[in-house]
């Protein structure tokens, strides 16, 4: 697997929510009949799952749903991404690109970024990627494990017409095989907007 790399000593602090983003979110949820859920962490550091992941669309709603919440929190994506009108939306809800041709140590970097910070939230898509695969990628679980933070279960489920926060928070066990039960259970649930794309919630070895 191809490690992904950031820079700690780059990294701005997470943006706060924007009230036009979450203004935009009520419009977009009332008029397609979508429902936000859940309550903002109290945590002062966490990171925040984005499952099920297999459309484009999955972001957008759920970045609607973070602004709604009043979540501040960063993420990255693929610096092929962050280009044009995109890229400025992205980067202007926390969006940080990241350079995949390099390889480097995500957790490590990412773990001395939560030490670095007092306030500081991370989301994860935990399976890296829109298309199938055959488990959750670990790093967004080693990371939480090593800085000793909680994992917030940020969701969208299509069938119900719901994006938000699980009311479940996971704290890091360092038994990740019983751990992934518990994000099985509670994730295998949900209808993903292709569900053909819905791998086993289970660690990618």
């Amino acid at each position: 697997m191809v490690e992904m790399t950031l820079d700690a000593t780059r990294i701005p602090e997470p943006r706060r929510a924007s009230p036009f983003v979450a203004l935009v979110g009520r419009v977009v949820f009332r008029l397609l009949g979508w429902k936000c859920k859940g309550e903002t962490p109290t945590a002062n550091k966490y990171v925040i799952l984005a499952a099920p992941h297999t459309s484009n669309w999955d972001g957008f709603f759920l970045i609607l749903a973070a602004a709604m919440l009043k979540l501040d929190f960063s993420f990255f994506g693929k610096d092929t991404l962050f280009k044009g009108p995109l890229g400025w939306f992205l980067r202007s809800v926390g969006g940080i690109p990241l350079d995949r041709s390099r390889h480097q140590s995500f957790v490590a970097q990412a773990v001395s970024w939560f030490e670095s910070h007092e306030r500081f939230a991370l989301g994860v898509a935990p399976e890296g990627t829109r298309q199938f695969t055959p488990g959750w990628r670990r790093g967004f679980y080693y990371i939480a494990l090593q800085a000793k933070v909680p994992i917030v279960m940020g969701y969208i489920d299509y069938a119900k017409k719901e994006g938000g926060i699980l009311p479940e928070v996971l704290i890091p066990s360092g038994d990740i095989e019983r751990d992934f039960e518990t994000l099985a259970r509670l994730y295998g649930p949900l209808t993903a907007r292709h569900p053909e794309r819905k791998g086993p919630i289970v660690p990618l070895k």
